[in-house]
């Protein structure tokens, strides 16, 4: 269940990670600031912070705790990566969204910043998964759906976003034509992290050949 740390590498990777974490931050941020409707699971943690009145970050780092027992019950492997995905995008969502003033025009502008926030979650994701420290509890949870079921992951990706997305809705989240974009491009945005940097998750164990003497 818990990935092993390669310690000879370990500050190399986490420079790594932390960069896919502050990609994955500020571009979770620009969908928020772009006012078209955002990420299916900033809809949801928006709603949230604004009923109980804390700061969007905060949320994300509760709600990843949660996503991540998820994770865990189909038996997806974890490591210090997924421990510190949790802690670190909500805290650089918060940072940029101070830094990110809201945009209400131009629209192309806007249309800019919502695909921009898009492409930079499916790089986001890729570098850290392609770290292999152990994926973040949102991508833990659509890995483990794909290995269990045999689904794309762009499939996977989109079922659980579309499902979060209609829950954030009902709690009065900002959903809007940016959001069902989102829902509809972040699978293959995802896909094409992994294509562009040549991760490949869950790469299957080569049989090992016993030569009899």
């Amino acid at each position: 269940m818990f990935k092993p740390i390669h310690w000879k590498t370990f500050w190399r990777d986490f420079i790594v990670i932390q960069a896919g974490f502050i990609i994955m931050g500020f571009s979770i941020a620009s969908m928020i600031r772009a006012n078209l409707g955002t990420s299916a699971w900033a809809v949801l943690e928006v709603a949230i912070s604004q009923i109980i009145g804390i700061t969007p970050g905060t949320v994300t780092v509760l709600m990843g705790f949660l996503v991540l027992s998820g994770a865990l019950i189909l038996r997806e492997k974890i490591g210090w990566g997924t421990l510190a995905n949790i802690l670190s995008i909500g805290p650089w969502m918060d940072v940029a969204l101070w830094l990110i003033p809201s945009i209400g025009k131009p629209l192309p502008l806007q249309i800019a910043m919502l695909l921009g926030g898009i492409l930079g979650m499916g790089l986001g994701s890729a570098i850290y998964i392609g770290v292999d420290a152990g994926a973040g509890p949102r991508d833990s949870l659509m890995l483990a759906i794909r290995r269990t079921t045999g689904i794309s992951i762009r499939l996977a990706r989109g079922i659980i976003e579309v499902t979060v997305v209609a829950v954030g809705w009902l709690l009065g989240g900002p959903a809007g034509i940016g959001t069902v974009v989102f829902a509809l491009l972040i699978g293959p945005s995802v896909q094409a992290g992994f294509k562009l940097l040549k991760v490949e998750p869950h790469k299957p164990i080569e049989p090992q050949v016993v030569v009899e003497d």
